[in-house]
């Protein structure tokens, strides 16, 4: 983890993310105190539609209005 001052990361933003992309954090401080965290975005797999198919099952009344109970009113 690397922490660096906010003007200094202005004057050095393609090298700091280069290294955010090999796999180091970087704290962004201003006069000294952390203010943001720099990460690497994870990439996530493609999702698929229809991968869920036959999997989930909904209620009959799923869009039924509310009972005052559940709601918490008396």
């Amino acid at each position: 983890m690397k922490i660096v001052n906010l003007h200094e990361a202005n004057a050095t933003l393609p090298l700091l993310v280069e290294q955010v992309e090999s796999g180091e954090e970087v704290i962004l401080a201003r006069a000294g105190k952390p203010v943001a965290r720099v990460v690497a975005i994870r990439a996530t797999g493609r999702r698929m539609l229809g991968q869920w198919r036959g999997q989930v099952q909904m209620s009959d009344d799923f869009d039924a209005p509310l009972s005052a109970a559940w709601l918490g009113e008396p």
